[in-house]
């Protein structure tokens, strides 16, 4: 499709400047998406434009990147469901347990630069790369746990490092016993184990995901504390975990495919061993985080179950 001269259509210097911020709202599509239908796309954007616009309208924003969103969820189905499912899952509590350690980066520099090295080959689909290192750091957290330094001279408790210091004094893995935070890297090396087995290599992943690590990194891993108010790194997990299991829904419903769904029961699993292990040290609003989370998980489950089959465009 190409623009006349007889429709009314954004040119020059402005159409130019339009034309390149339509194609960053175009990002949200696959790459391949962009390449056999990028410009027709474009064309009929411009074509329609008013002349003399530089900005795309929110209308048009927001079609752009809800339509690049659902042709990426859309497009992920074409991998098998269940390598997809264990692998999305393992990287979630991967990043979980590696935002757990970011605030006591500077007393654990080795083993914090290990946790970002197996989120890394996870991401990347490094499985069999990814379960020796894993593996090394479960060890040294279960020695953690146990209060017990292990392979360096690593001085127990360990507090958070300034920048992240809450004035609350909180050890790492100090709310609790060993239970736990074993229980999420058993779950991340048997999906490693599984995947690096049975399944070809997973393929690689946005490094958008390294955005959950800032915004959890400052929630306390055993459990939110509302007691002494949520304040913003509890808002910021909040927001982060609620997203992505609406998101997880939306993607099953719009698909009709349980990969998202099975992604988001996995990372429940140790987040339900966190409250388990402290049970009784909950107020009535960690209650309902952890309800809203169960919650949202069962609609993941229910949504490809109460949805149309989607037609691949």
């Amino acid at each position: 499709m190409t623009v006349t001269m007889d429709a009314p259509a954004a040119t020059g210097a402005g159409g130019g400047v339009l034309e390149r911020r339509y194609r960053r709202l175009l990002r949200g599509y696959p790459r391949d998406y962009r390449t056999e239908h990028g410009d027709e796309i474009i064309s009929t954007l411009l074509e329609t434009a008013e002349p003399g616009r530089t900005v795309p309208s929110a209308r048009e924003s927001l079609a752009l990147l809800s339509g690049g969103l659902r042709t990426r969820v859309v497009s992920a189905t074409r991998r098998p469901v269940w390598i997809d499912a264990v692998h999305l899952g393992v990287l979630a509590v991967s990043l979980t347990q590696l935002a757990t350690l970011v605030p006591y980066a500077t007393s654990v520099p080795l083993w914090t630069g290990l946790s970002a090295l197996a989120v890394l080959l996870v991401m990347c689909g490094r499985v069999r790369l990814a379960l020796p290192v894993t593996a090394l750091i479960a060890t040294k957290i279960g020695a953690v746990t146990l209060g017990r330094p292990w392979l360096d001279a690593t001085l127990l408790p360990v507090y958070r490092d300034p920048l992240w210091d809450d004035g609350r004094g909180a050890a790492l893995y100090g709310g609790g016993g060993p239970v736990a935070p074993m229980t999420g890297y058993a779950l991340v090396i048997l999906g490693l184990l599984v995947l690096a087995v049975r399944a070809p290599r997973p393929p690689a992943r946005s490094w958008l995901w390294w955005a959950a690590v800032p915004a959890l990194a400052a929630a306390d891993p055993a459990g939110l504390d509302f007691s002494h108010g949520p304040g913003a790194p509890a808002a910021a997990r909040i927001t982060v975990e609620l997203g992505l299991l609406c998101l997880a829904a939306w993607a099953g419903r719009v698909t009709r495919d349980p990969r998202w769904a099975t992604a988001a029961g996995i990372h429940l699993v140790p987040v339900c061993a966190v409250y388990a292990e402290n049970l009784g040290a909950h107020g009535v609003q960690d209650l309902a985080h952890l309800a809203a989370l169960i919650l949202l998980t069962a609609l993941a489950a229910v949504a490809p179950h109460h949805a149309r089959r989607h037609t691949p465009l």
